[in-house]
């Protein structure tokens, strides 16, 4: 047998990433539409989708009193609540929303809730809105200006806190990509909290080495991002040397958490105090 090596000329290769491009598109398009998305249960007991319609992000949760904070970002104004530490060399955590076009915003359940079990632990903790939602300026940039807002956030926090004893980063969704984005050009973090990291829509092969501990949470139940796709970057992860990946998967949770905040509230909480109590802030 005699095998031939076929070279793509110019225009064929052009066409050629051409499609790559588009296939990777219409991924995110299906991973967007599917976020859009959300369930209401019949009278009859099953279930039913409709779209999730646009509006502006709600107030803030009962009891958060904290702060509202303007940041300086390349697109002009970052809306953001925070937290101050509760000693000097307190800690600093930067909190990150899910996706801005599916409604996604820094007052979303999850992100809310993330922001708390960080503050409730002494942590200086900011949770900010990425550009073009709420009232922070801009447009969605697909993850590129996102990132930009999000190393622009942890500047203001190490600059605010410069005696911080660690730093983490915590995201939900689409947060939780630019989080683990983020992680890869701040070496000088300690830790992550994933929940829900869309690994089968965007490409996480940049954790390559990754730099620091973490845990990835993910639900049974999840239809967006299915366990097994989890599973597949946390199983790559393990074999790095010098860092430890917790991963959690919640029985029956969904991608959304709609009816298991409490397991993420334990699982992170968990989490944390572990981590905490092998280096005390």
């Amino acid at each position: 047998m005699v095998l031939r090596r076929i070279s793509l000329t110019p225009c064929r290769f052009r066409a050629h990433r051409l499609l790559r491009v588009l296939q990777a598109a219409t991924s995110r398009a299906d991973h967007l539409s599917a976020l859009r998305l959300r369930f209401r249960k019949t009278k009859r007991g099953g279930q039913v989708f409709r779209p999730l319609k646009s509006r502006a992000p709600p107030s803030p949760a009962e009891g958060d009193d904290m702060p509202d904070v303007i940041l300086t970002g390349a697109s002009g104004r970052i809306e953001g609540r925070y937290s101050p530490g509760k000693t000097e060399t307190a800690p600093i955590a930067l909190i990150l929303h899910p996706h801005p076009k599916a409604g996604g915003h820094m007052n979303h359940p999850v992100s809310v809730q993330l922001y708390h079990l960080f503050m409730k632990r002494g942590f200086a903790t900011l949770r900010f809105n990425f550009r073009g939602v709420g009232r922070s300026q801009g447009e969605f940039d697909a993850g590129i200006g996102e990132l930009a807002d999000a190393a622009t956030a942890l500047d203001w926090l190490q600059t605010s806190n410069p005696a911080a004893s660690q730093t983490w980063v915590a995201g939900f969704d689409f947060g939780a990509y630019i989080g683990m984005q983020l992680l890869m050009r701040r070496p000088e973090t300690d830790g992550f909290i994933s929940v829900s990291p869309p690994t089968n829509m965007y490409d996480f092969s940049f954790l390559a080495p990754c730099p620091a501990s973490g845990l990835f949470l993910t639900g049974s139940a999840d239809t967006i991002t299915p366990p097994v796709e989890v599973e597949r970057v946390v199983t790559k992860l393990r074999t790095q040397k010098g860092i430890t990946i917790d991963y959690e998967v919640i029985d029956k949770a969904t991608h959304f958490w709609a009816e298991h905040l409490p397991s993420v509230e334990k699982s992170v909480s968990d989490y944390l105090d572990k981590r905490l109590a092998e280096n005390p802030i």
